[in-house]
């Protein structure tokens, strides 16, 4: 397989493939630009923290922590990947959906790869340095997180836990960046957000189900099997009432409750919908998230508003 001309199986027929440079192909599907779903769903609680904040101080947020939570989030997503990618090398060429990825493939080395990772690293800390100095240091201290999640799906069915400490640690984000301190309404929506990315990973590890347990690997989606509708209607309500209570301590009234309606609807969608046994079907419904998440930020922005 040639460095440049390699697609990744489970990601083919995007920008990437037909418009990037060939030289960059391989790092841009390292960073998983061409798959941008994990980097919106990465971004949104940083946007959900900022729309809260906004709410509480009672005006739209800063435009500029909005460009920079955007740019970081992609930044910082790619940089995960990588490291991800770096250490799940030898298990991703065992798996189907997997093998055709930059490093196992052997369209990048490790050294690239690394090399790559630091770039990236780099840029995140740049758009990090942009905040107060409270906010960088909570920055930082979600790279301890970052680290370790590879490794967990090696030692426990519960590896989505640490997946939701990671993508929800935007939620501690946005209420700093505005306020220069963490309160209780930031602390609600992170645990909140943590519940919603425990359903939304398990909706997407039912893909790798089989090659999972074949190559020992654990996840959610092993662990409740037939039972993951109920398990995900479970873990979904907890998100709903912990956002939605987050979102009320901040000052939010009637137009944040639509707004949370209509995501606790999306959610409840995607649970009546959801069939494990559909791969596509699984990965459409994990896609979905990001919606859900665009409309409670919408509701947050107008809240903030009038």
């Amino acid at each position: 397989m040639s460095a440049g001309s390699g697609r990744v199986a489970d990601a083919t027929g995007n920008w990437v493939d037909s418009l990037a440079p060939v030289f960059t192909r391989p790092y841009l599907r390292l960073a998983r630009l061409d798959r941008p779903i994990g980097s919106w769903l990465l971004l949104m609680p940083c946007w959900w923290s900022a729309g809260i904040a906004g709410v509480r101080a009672g005006h739209l947020p800063t435009l500029w922590h909005i460009a920079l939570f955007f740019i970081g989030a992609f930044a910082m997503r790619g940089a995960g990947c990588t490291w991800n990618d770096l250490v799940d090398r030898e298990l991703d060429a065992k798996v189907e959906r997997t093998r055709s990825r930059p490093i196992p493939s052997g369209q990048v080395s490790a050294a690239q790869a690394a090399l790559f990772l630091l770039l990236q690293a780099l840029i995140g800390l740049l758009v990090l340095l942009q905040f107060n100095g409270f906010t960088v240091v909570t920055g930082l201290v979600s790279l301890l997180v970052v680290a370790i999640y590879p490794f967990m799906k090696r030692i426990t069915y519960w590896p989505q836990i640490v997946l939701g400490l990671a993508f929800s640690w935007g939620a501690l984000m946005g209420w700093p960046a505005a306020f220069g301190r963490l309160d209780w309404p930031p602390l609600v929506l992170y645990a909140g957000s943590i519940a919603w990315v425990i359903g939304y990973d398990t909706i997407y590890a039912h893909q790798d189900r089989e090659d999972d347990a074949l190559i020992g690997i654990k996840s959610t989606a092993l662990l409740f099997g037939e039972r993951t509708r109920p398990m995900l209607a479970i873990f979904y309500a907890i998100a709903v009432v912990l956002i939605g209570a987050a979102g009320f301590m901040a000052g939010g009234e009637l137009i944040f409750a639509l707004g949370m309606i209509a995501f606790a609807a999306h959610l409840a969608w995607q649970v009546t919908r959801l069939d494990i046994n559909d791969p596509a079907h699984c990965l459409m419904l994990f896609k979905s998230n990001r919606d859900a998440g665009l409309i409670l930020f919408l509701a947050l922005l107008l809240e903030a508003v009038f």
